[in-house]
């Protein structure tokens, strides 16, 4: 499954979901099967796997194994899914947030400024606007917004305007259409411009943040005592949710308090800092590079 996606800090993240053989756990971001895999060799009767991806071409990757039940749907209908499989009480859950190697790889799919395709983005294609519906609908004011806030893009302001300008001429289709703009636009680096620009259309299109807010909210409903919570980030918005959710069970990081001034903390947090990916794995695997990984256990 290495040439679907190779599973990052693939050592790490066993270790610290700290499995039992006979525990029920969760895969939130099936992809290649790679993260899978590992937890399912670890696992014996009546031990089981719950596995979400809602992209489609995912699904071709899941083998028959009765220790394994797959689900093709996004990750944000966790607690929906576990319960309609009678999973009530689960030991640990693993999330890794980032694009699979495939999906970038795959031109068609619209994730990669390297290839010239539909502006689609859509991490499940049968549903939601593509990338192209956001740039052809969305407001200047809503352009800017999205770009600075989901891809910290540093002229957010003049780039939404030049959408808006080159939309009145002809809509936006094709990825070559964007790149062709974004040449005249680049500030600093090209290549992290190009990706700053790309992060925030995928985030918009599939509303991620919206997505894993909803996801972290029901880990903690669906977490036994004592189960772990093991979450890889890409960029900083992912990570600063994961952070704050940890310390407070909230993704705004506002310290919640009860009638008589306890704090309201839902986690022992194991990484006070995050862990980060060895040189030798970066170089193995360069897509590894910007990887943080978080660790909490329920209280």
């Amino acid at each position: 499954m290495t040439d679907y996606h190779r599973p990052v800090m693939l050592e790490e993240c066993i270790r610290f979901l700290d499995i039992q053989n006979d525990g029920h756990y969760v895969d939130a971001t099936f992809g290649g099967g790679g993260h899978s895999r590992e937890i399912v060799s670890r696992l014996q009767t009546p031990g089981k796997l719950f596995a979400f991806d809602q992209d489609a071409e995912a699904a071709a990757n899941v083998w028959e194994d009765d220790r394994l039940v797959f689900f093709q749907a996004n990750f944000r209908h966790l607690q929906r899914f576990l319960r309609l499989a009678g999973a009530t009480q689960i030991d640990g859950i693993l999330a890794d947030l980032g694009v699979s190697s495939h999906q970038l790889d795959e031109g068609s799919r619209g994730f990669s400024y390297r290839f010239d395709a539909d502006l689609d983005m859509r991490m499940n294609t049968k549903d939601g606007k593509t990338a192209a519906d956001v740039l052809n609908t969305g407001t200047e004011q809503e352009l800017q917004y999205l770009f600075s806030a989901y891809g910290e893009v540093r002229n957010a302001k003049t780039l939404a305007q030049a959408i808006v300008r080159q939309r009145a001429q002809r809509p936006f289709a094709r990825i070559a259409e964007l790149t062709q703009l974004l040449e005249s636009l680049v500030k600093g680096n090209r290549m992290r411009y190009f990706s700053q620009v790309f992060q925030a259309l995928r985030i918009e299109v599939n509303q991620e943040m919206d997505a894993l807010e909803d996801f972290l909210t029901q880990s903690l409903q669906v977490l036994k005592s004592g189960g772990r919570l093991v979450v890889l980030t890409y960029h900083s918005l992912e990570d600063r949710l994961v952070k704050n959710f940890f310390k407070t069970g909230n993704v705004r990081g506002e310290i919640e308090q009860d009638f008589f001034g306890h704090i309201h903390r839902p986690f022992n947090v194991l990484t006070k800092k995050p862990i980060l990916p060895t040189a030798e794995e970066i170089s193995a695997n360069p897509r590894a590079r910007s990887a943080k990984l978080r660790v909490a256990v329920k209280l």
